[in-house]
């Protein structure tokens, strides 16, 4: 049984900011997580929100996915954010990942912003993707 498109996409997206030495050197390790551990230091990236779509043709079984990584940073400004973003964007932007049951056909970063986060102390960079899917041998 296939795994699902968007938790497949997930992990690679996963692997690919995990192993990029750039964003680790900005990070201080590879602090990439799904749910952050309770004693993280900034700075760090989270996996957010994945919206997935329907994206079927007469001959595939695909699907749009829209994901949401998180820079969090307490560094005195955005300086760090956008070198987070800037780190994110060269690892995914037009990248070609390699997916367990599914081939990605195209992965675009869409949208960026960096902002002083509500609790005052923290900045939040926000980074968008777009992916297509498609499943694998069908």
């Amino acid at each position: 049984m296939p795994t699902n498109p968007a938790l497949d996409l997930q992990g690679a997206i996963y692997a690919a900011l995990s192993n990029d030495a750039d964003l680790t050197t900005v990070l201080g390790g590879a602090k990439i997580y799904d749910d952050v551990p309770q004693s993280t230091i900034f700075p760090y990236v989270t996996i957010g929100e994945i919206e997935t779509r329907d994206w079927d043709t007469q001959t595939s079984t695909g699907h749009e996915h829209i994901v949401t990584l998180h820079a969090w940073s307490k560094y005195k400004g955005r300086k760090q954010v956008q070198n987070i973003i800037a780190a994110i964007d060269a690892v995914l932007d037009d990248k070609n990942l390699t997916l367990q049951d599914h081939t990605l056909v195209n992965l675009h970063v869409i949208f960026w912003s960096a902002m002083r986060d509500l609790d005052g102390r923290a900045y939040h960079g926000i980074v968008r993707l777009r992916a297509v899917t498609e499943l694998t041998n069908q």
